[in-house]
């Protein structure tokens, strides 16, 4: 009988005790450095070749590149294949719509003089729908690696689809 008496004491006496002060007594700093993505790391990589000439045919830093051949040469520094020809990345990797594109995802042209067949890609380096930037070797006016806009008139009419290869 004492007991069923005690048990309600002691339970409002173990809640009485059981709060706990917490103290802070110095700053938690954190210093761990974020990880760079694959993909940023792809951008970066791909940014060492700004300026570089162009070169039809070609997939060296030392000769040239031409669009396909930057992609690739840039690509295959991380173990992933893609195609040499412009022409075959028509039909690889997953289909990516404007508003999921992501910075190493690969922009897929017509042509400039052919408007039927695939005839240029770039690396998205600025990702934001219609308004990203790529890199590109390009044979236009800069010929050599630079980065262009896609939202720009000679870009826009001739984007044929991006796709993701990572």
């Amino acid at each position: 009988m004492i007991y069923k008496t005690l048990i309600p004491f002691l339970f409002i006496g173990i809640l009485a005790t059981s709060k706990t002060e917490v103290k802070i007594t110095e700053p938690i700093i954190k210093t761990e450095v974020p990880k760079v993505s694959e993909r940023e790391k792809l951008i970066s990589y791909a940014k060492e070749y700004l300026g570089i000439n162009y070169k039809y045919a070609s997939s060296s830093p030392s000769k040239g590149f031409d669009c396909s051949g930057f992609v690739n040469y840039v690509f295959k520094h991380f173990d992933i294949e893609v195609p040499r020809s412009s022409s075959q990345f028509k039909n690889i990797g997953k289909t990516v719509k404007p508003e999921a594109f992501q910075k190493g995802d690969i922009l897929v042209f017509y042509g400039y003089k052919d408007t039927k067949s695939i005839g240029h890609v770039g690396i998205i380096c600025e990702a934001d729908g219609m308004n990203s930037k790529f890199i590109h070797a390009s044979s236009g006016k800069e010929y050599a690696v630079t980065i262009s806009d896609l939202n720009s008139k000679m870009y826009t009419k001739r984007f044929y689809k991006c796709i993701s290869v990572l």
